[in-house]
């Protein structure tokens, strides 16, 4: 083959992996959210506060009842969420909640967080966007921890967990990384959704027992 046929279908293949990298940030922009019924919710709040600075180390133990998850918070890049989430974990918000969610077709997700455990559920405040990725391939790659919202500036309590390379609209706020666990998260996607498809509550159930919060 010529250099200049090699050099057409090199700029066709690199056409061909951003549309489909578009495509796959629009489908994902809109697929992660949650249907919010708390309309006394206020978008500016004062945010609960568990003293976490940005020069302290954080770390979320997860218990379920398939065993820990140990994940690694951001509090330089995401301040507002990681002080909000660790108040709610003290307060045992999330005990004895399910991950109500799991995605395995296009996103590759475990979403928790939802004291209801339908999806809607959540605190009384929204937390703004922060530590946004940027709008390129794999731009959650796995182990990321980032917030579930229904749009911008409107996340509460609920989070996924990405047990594989995710491309997304940069729309979900990175608060984090799983640094143990992650095989858990990898074994319930495997077992795919409850009833088939890909989009809906684990065949695999999850349970949060408890959240433990360290800083350091």
């Amino acid at each position: 083959m010529s250099s200049r046929g090699e050099s057409g279908n090199a700029k066709k293949s690199t056409v061909y992996i951003a549309l489909i990298t578009a495509i796959a940030i629009i489908i994902g922009s809109v697929i992660l959210g949650f249907n919010s019924s708390n309309t006394s919710t206020s978008a500016n709040p004062d945010l609960p506060n568990a003293g976490i600075s940005a020069d302290n180390s954080a770390e979320f133990s997860i218990l379920t009842n398939l065993g820990e998850i140990i994940i690694e918070a951001f509090p330089d890049k995401a301040p507002l969420t990681v002080n909000a989430l660790a108040s709610l974990a003290q307060d045992n918000y999330f005990n004895n909640t399910i991950c109500h969610r799991l995605t395995t077709e296009g996103i590759f997700v475990l979403q928790c967080g939802d004291p209801t455990g339908t999806g809607t559920g959540g605190p009384d405040f929204y937390i703004p966007d922060e530590n946004l990725p940027q709008p390129t391939e794999n731009n959650y790659p796995a182990g990321t921890v980032a917030m579930a919202n229904a749009g911008p500036g409107t996340s509460g309590s609920q989070f996924f967990l990405v047990y594989q390379d995710t491309t997304l609209g940069p729309n979900y706020s990175i608060w984090g990384k799983i640094t143990k666990g992650l095989q858990i998260v990898q074994s319930v996607a495997s077992q795919g959704v409850n009833g088939g498809g890909s989009d809906g509550a684990p065949a695999q159930s999850v349970t949060i027992e408890s959240v433990a919060v360290t800083i350091g």
